[in-house]
């Protein structure tokens, strides 16, 4: 097992977390917000996927001539 070295403000957050009752050690309060980081990296790198196809969708309709005036959406969403 690794050991890690914490700022006091995150020390006092895991020991906050720890006192309420919802987690029964430091290690427990660790490993969920390590957890939450890793669904929070999922969910942002499938929003990049999805923003990456939309790009390329809009790239490729402005080489087949297909474009909208910016003015127009604005226009519309206001």
């Amino acid at each position: 097992m690794k050991t890690i070295q914490l700022t006091p403000e995150i020390e006092a957050l895991v020991n906050r977390h720890v006192k309420s009752g919802r987690y029964g050690d430091d290690l427990a309060v660790i490993q969920e917000g390590l957890r939450l980081l890793g669904e929070r990296e999922r969910i942002y790198q499938g929003r990049f996927e999805e923003l990456k196809k939309e790009v390329a969708m809009g790239v490729e309709d402005l080489k087949q001539g297909r474009k909208v005036d910016v003015r127009e959406v604005i226009a519309v969403d206001s």
